[in-house]
């Protein structure tokens, strides 16, 4: 699939639509879930253009990949809920309903989550 330069992360990262952001740095962006499912939810993208998380860990950088792990833990840490747990969710293509073709983590935390999976990307 070829990456779509007018996705809605892609107008977030142009400063085309606002965000509420929560994290930056030189290669991620995070920021709040617009229909949140849990008290904290925040989706984090990488600057990049990647389609999906196997076109992110295939053709990013060292530098992309480490800063993307690395700022899960940093907004756990800012929101709160890296004590009490929380939840990472990345849907990959059609059968897993990715709705928006830019890779993306949702992260989830600030109650319980319970056993089942969530259903929105």
């Amino acid at each position: 699939m070829a990456y779509d330069r007018d996705n809605v992360f892609a107008r977030i990262l142009r400063g085309e639509l606002p965000c509420t952001k929560v994290y930056e740095d030189e290669h991620v962006l995070a920021f709040r879930d617009i229909e949140p499912q849990a008290p904290s939810h925040v989706v984090l993208i990488p600057k990049g253009e990647y389609v999906s998380a196997d076109d992110f860990s295939a053709k990013a950088s060292d530098a992309e990949l480490a800063a993307f792990m690395r700022a899960i833990g940093k907004i756990a840490q800012a929101e709160g809920i890296a004590q009490s747990g929380y939840r990472i969710l990345s849907n990959h293509g059609h059968a897993a309903h990715q709705a928006v073709p830019h890779f993306h983590l949702h992260l989830f935390g600030g109650r319980d989550l319970g056993a089942r999976l969530l259903q929105r990307s």
